[in-house]
């Protein structure tokens, strides 16, 4: 039996997906949400083998949701036309279906979903996914964590810095430190070039939070931020900082 969550804000298209399933007895619906916070504690409840997910939702979005999801499941796209979003799929999703959904279309895409092969690779292309959607165009306006059982939505005006450890980025904030499953690289390249840069390949700093920088050795600095906090300034960290700030 094949287990599946629906995750759409639109109950209409939810119920259109559950009644194209009836045509797959070996697949089970065991959840249907309402929203990312009911899909994330839906999948993580009842690990599903494939989740078909809408991305436009209130709360959090379908990619912010299965990023905070600790075992992905295969996915298949039920959304309006996003042509970023829709690159991604063609490489990593199982499928994508725009909607208005045709059962003709919604059969092609169980086909893909039933096949053996596909089958064998689709949940660790769902990890794939994730990685490019995170380098889509664009700047950053929150980050979504889960701590425990708790999800988090941060703004990134919050964030004071950004800190590399190990698979894992420590996001410090006026509200405490929250740890994201993302590199540094992809933050980079989301974040406003504006408001954040890179200082160091282990550090991504919030300019306006900088108080000073003071000389370390060799041509290195460290800044001194608006908490107290002391991170480590390179010296081409140094070079895009005076770049910025015209010194």
């Amino acid at each position: 039996m094949i287990k599946a969550v629906l995750v759409d804000d639109e109950p209409l298209a939810r119920s259109m997906v559950a009644e194209y399933l009836e045509s797959y007895p070996h697949v089970a619906v065991v959840a249907e949400c309402n929203d990312g916070f009911e899909g994330a504690k839906a999948i993580m409840h009842h690990q599903p083998d494939v989740v078909f997910l809408d991305i436009q939702m209130p709360k959090i979005n379908g990619f912010e949701m299965l990023e905070i999801v600790d075992k992905q499941p295969a996915v298949i796209f039920t959304t309006a036309f996003d042509e970023y979003a829709i690159k991604a799929f063609e490489q990593h999703a199982v499928d994508y279906l725009l909607k208005p959904i045709t059962k003709a279309r919604f059969d092609q895409a169980m086909a893909k979903l039933l096949d053996a092969h596909q089958a064998e690779t689709a949940k660790e292309n769902t990890r794939k996914l994730l990685e490019q959607a995170s380098h889509a165009p664009g700047r950053l306006e929150r980050v979504v964590v889960k701590t425990g059982s708790k999800i988090n939505i941060i703004p990134t005006t919050s964030i004071v810095c950004l800190e590399a450890d190990d698979d894992y980025v420590k996001i410090h904030t006026d509200e405490g430190t929250f740890l994201k499953n993302k590199t540094m690289a992809s933050f980079e390249e989301q974040l406003d070039p504006q408001l954040f840069v890179r200082v160091h390949r282990s550090f991504i700093a919030k300019i306006d939070h900088i108080v000073r920088l003071d000389p370390h050795e060799k041509d290195s600095h460290i800044a001194v931020l608006s908490d107290g906090r002391r991170i480590s300034v390179s010296k081409s960290g140094y070079s895009r900082l005076k770049q910025l700030l015209g010194m």
